[in-house]
């Protein structure tokens, strides 16, 4: 089968490698028919991700149709359309019965991390029956590629942890896919205020569309006194980091206000200064997590029901073959303008 393969930092690779085989009784293997590439697989490209190794096939994302079930597997059957969760959990692990299935100890972000991933033809999916997800009759395929990873950890890890409220006021720093999807899910709880915060105008073009409040194009290192501005010199209850380099979270912990959240989103490949000598006095807290998908049921019924579109964030279509065309376009989404790609693997 094609597969893309991370050969090391900066290299990349569209290889031929064997198709995968059911490994334990809970595995399945899904044929691919649509995939797509996370800001997270460019930090894996630039060596962030220790735990993934050269050789590895990246990807976590994608719907398709099982190919082949273990013994164990009680759920799904051959020939099944489903959709395939970013992380992958057993159910039974203390840390599953708690509802972190990103820590499952067999399981967790494993995919295209440390076990091969779904950018190829097909994927070997540990804990099928908990892991995966059956797609609902009529339901857009695409759409719900979005569901896969962004969307549920632009709800978990940003508007959850970030305890958006109705009437609250809300900062996204970084208008990239995970920033949009945080954006598409914070108007659930009804916020007053959304302010978007980029260096892309393009980007913040999209986050307007998408329902932000206000934009700022923090370029000119006023974003700080804009958004005080806005908000009569308090600053904002929820500060969302929606991108992973040490700038950004500065910025969200000068935008907080007494009492706020600072809601960590990014994958942050170098440490960061957190200022304390500020911060200790405010009331303010600070949450991390890696997405858990606890939600991703009750997310899918809500695009079903049309409450929220997730193709908005779809811009490119690409076919598997075409997958290191992809990967640039992804990269130099400043001058391609691209949020999220689809790869079209298969029918």
């Amino acid at each position: 089968m094609k597969a893309f393969v991370f050969n090391g930092p900066g290299l990349k690779a569209l290889e031929d490698r064997p198709k995968p085989t059911i490994q334990a009784a809970g595995d399945a293997i899904v044929k691919i028919v649509k995939t797509t590439i996370c800001g997270t697989d460019l930090h894996i490209l630039k060596g962030d991700v220790a735990t993934c190794t050269p050789g590895r096939i990246l990807g976590h994302e994608g719907v398709g149709i099982v190919d082949a079930v273990g013994a164990g597997v009680t759920a799904f059957k051959v020939g099944d359309r489903v959709l395939i969760s970013c992380i992958s959990s057993c159910g039974k692990c203390e840390y599953c019965r708690r509802g972190m299935f990103s820590h499952c100890t067999t399981g967790g972000w494993i995919l295209g991390n440390q076990i091969d991933g779904t950018q190829a033809e097909y994927v070997r999916t540990p804990h099928a029956d908990t892991s995966l997800y059956p797609i609902p009759a009529g339901a857009d395929e695409e759409a719900l590629v979005m569901l896969s990873d962004i969307l549920p950890t632009g709800f978990e890890c940003g508007v959850l942890n970030g305890k958006v409220a109705p009437g609250s006021t809300l900062a996204i720093v970084g208008a990239g896919p995970i920033g949009l999807a945080a954006l598409l899910t914070a108007q659930l709880y009804s916020p007053s205020d959304i302010i978007m915060i980029d260096l892309d105008d393009s980007r913040l073009e999209f986050a307007r569309q998408f329902g932000a409040t206000h934009t700022i194009n923090s370029a000119d290192g006023k974003a700080v006194e804009k958004v005080m501005a806005l908000t009569q010199g308090r600053g904002v209850d929820t500060a969302i980091e929606a991108v992973g380099v040490p700038a950004t979270f500065q910025l969200c912990q000068d935008l907080v206000a007494p009492g706020g959240v600072i809601a960590n989103i990014g994958v942050h490949g170098q440490k960061v200064e957190l200022h304390l000598e500020r911060l200790w006095s405010q009331n303010v807290s600070i949450t991390t997590r890696l997405v858990d998908t606890a939600t991703t049921p009750m997310l899918m019924k809500t695009v079903m029901a049309k409450k929220i579109d997730p193709t908005r964030l779809i811009t490119h279509h690409f076919k598997l073959d075409q997958i290191m065309e992809a990967y640039d376009t992804f990269e130099r989404a400043a001058d391609t303008n691209a949020l999220k790609v689809i790869i079209e693997a298969g029918d």
